[in-house]
């Protein structure tokens, strides 16, 4: 009795707790007793209260467990790193070691041209110079089993096909995939027929870059950056060999990719404006090595962040030959949440997929190298522009025949969002964007592009007697040095979860937090009692009998 108060009844105890307790209008259910009509309103006013309570905690914490995030954007300036900048030339080399393969290849486009439309394009467009190859060392036993084993195949050619759409005749080019069997065939069709001749000429040089061993040392071959870039300034300082790596890439040529690391001060962007960015005089000439797996003339630029592979199908833009081209950026940050607020990686170590590139993490890798991974599984063979997985090899059609009908297929559920991919793939909790704009301007002009002629001739060994179709200016530079910072932040966190819950309990009961525990003393209590009155019970019975 000294621990617990005790009550003779229930209704005692309840008017105890109505008179003393600070939960504002219980003390009218015991005042007003002797009116049965007030105390009905007022029981029932206090459940209607107790509902619309509930009811709003109910929505408070539906939405806390939605775990919705606001977007706080703020605005920083400070010095900070350049970008990383990839070039490339836009002129693949022709590898010795395939390049009978490519003339005959070249050959079958001709005849494919000509079939279509009747243009003989033999003398403008296929001519090669054979000083052009690029040769690999030390793999005659390769280059022989090349030459002798690979064909290419005739089951692939370009075809008119028409169809009706509305009523009307529509005509498309094309070319024919089937499966392992033969069957489920199907058209891989474009309204253009530039559009097809293109993708059909990739097709086929896949196949045939695929003889080549998957890693080629070519720096006994490689151009130097001499013979692409005329002129390099950064910040008004000329570019140094260190700030720049080299690599080929199969379609877009040879490229190079300054600042890479984004660890030397050299590239530190102390003021914005075009003096303070990267300056470059470029070769834009065509060699026409393989001159049908682009139709664009100039240069391929890509700006991104350090340690990125530079993906320059998807984001890169392309400068023009006989232009000075200029580009402003302006860089933003992304913060993202992750964890129960959205599916976000930081560095990559939590993603299902293994990812095939030897830099940082990116949602473009990942990508790439997940449908990788099922084309292997899928077709038993590898994708030529992507890196492959231990152990498997690049598709050749004489070895997988079908390999075509199967990526294609494969592509256009990756396209569609078919595939898991892009489920497995989260975005970067930390990313670096750049928005750029872009100004063009004729350079060199009518009366300066003589002399500007001489000193390149003079200082770089330009020879060349084109109207400034074969060298672009490029100016790469901060327009500010702030930038944007855009985070992502709880839009309901755990304190203010319990301060809307805390207003809502004032709103309807004008109560605090210890009207809250004078109510689990009441129920403490009550519970109390009723043990006590079983115990009662129990006990007289026992009494009587």
């Amino acid at each position: 009795e000294g621990l617990i108060e005790f009550y003779d009844s229930f209704k005692d105890m309840f008017e105890f707790f109505c008179k003393n307790t600070t939960i504002h209008g219980t003390i009218r259910l015991v005042c007003s007793g002797s009116n049965r009509m007030k105390t009905a309103f007022w029981t029932l006013l206090l459940l209607a209260s107790f509902g619309m309570l509930y009811w709003q905690f109910a929505l408070m914490f539906s939405q806390y467990w939605a775990y919705p995030v606001v977007l706080t954007m703020s605005m920083h300036s400070e010095p900070k790193m350049f970008p990383a900048i990839t070039i490339c030339n836009l002129d693949p080399y022709r590898f010795e070691l395939v390049s009978e393969h490519l003339v005959q290849l070249d050959r079958m486009a001709e005849e494919s041209i000509t079939f279509l439309y009747g243009i003989n394009t033999s003398a403008r467009l296929f001519h090669v110079n054979d000083d052009g190859n690029i040769h690999v060392k030390d793999l005659p036993s390769m280059g022989n089993l090349s030459r002798s084993s690979f064909k290419l195949s005739q089951n692939f050619s370009l075809l008119r096909t028409t169809d009706l759409r509305s009523g009307k005749k529509h005509s498309s080019v094309g070319f024919r995939l089937c499966n392992a069997t033969g069957g489920n065939c199907f058209y891989k069709t474009y309204s253009s027929g530039m559009d097809a001749i293109l993708e059909w000429y990739r097709f086929h040089y896949m196949n045939i870059m695929s003889q080549l061993p998957v890693i080629i040392n070519i720096s006994d071959h490689e151009e130097q950056i001499e013979d692409m870039v005329y002129s390099c300034q950064y910040d008004g300082e000329p570019c140094r060999p260190s700030d720049y790596v080299h690599f080929h890439h199969p379609v877009f040529g040879s490229c190079y990719t300054f600042n890479s690391k984004g660890t030397d001060p050299f590239w530190t962007a102390t003021k914005p404006g075009i003096p303070y960015g990267l300056s470059l005089i470029l070769r834009a000439e065509q060699k026409d090595h393989i001159p049908l797996l682009s139709t664009v003339a100039g240069v391929k630029v890509m700006i991104h962040n350090h340690n990125q592979t530079p993906f320059l199908e998807h984001e890169g833009f392309d400068i023009r030959p006989g232009i000075a081209t200029t580009i402003g950026i302006q860089q933003d940050e992304v913060n993202r949440l992750g964890g129960n607020y959205g599916k976000c990686t930081t560095n990559g170590d939590d993603v299902d997929v293994k990812l095939l590139y030897n830099n940082s993490y990116t949602l473009q890798a990942c990508l790439h190298s997940c449908f990788q991974h099922i084309m292997v599984q899928k077709c038993g063979c590898g994708y030529y522009y992507y890196p492959l997985p231990p152990g498997a090899e690049y598709c050749d059609y004489n070895k997988q025949p079908a390999w075509g009908h199967c990526f294609y297929q494969l592509y256009n559920r990756l396209r569609n969002h078919h595939l898991n991919c892009f489920d497995q793939c989260p975005k970067p909790c930390r990313e670096n964007l750049y928005k750029v704009s872009a100004g063009t301007a004729k350079w060199p002009s009518a009366k300066s592009q003589d002399w500007v002629r001489q000193a390149l001739r003079h200082q770089n060994g330009y020879n060349s007697t084109s109207n400034r179709k074969d060298i672009a200016k490029v100016t790469i530079f901060y327009q500010q040095l702030n930038y944007q910072s855009v985070n992502e932040s709880p839009l309901l966190s755990e304190n203010l979860l319990l301060s809307s819950m805390g207003s809502q309990w004032s709103l309807w009961f004008g109560s605090s937090v210890l009207s809250v525990v004078e109510m689990f003393e009441l129920l403490i209590d009550t519970l109390v009692l009723s043990l006590l009155f079983c115990y009662q019970r129990l006990r007289s019975k026992k009494t009587l009998r």
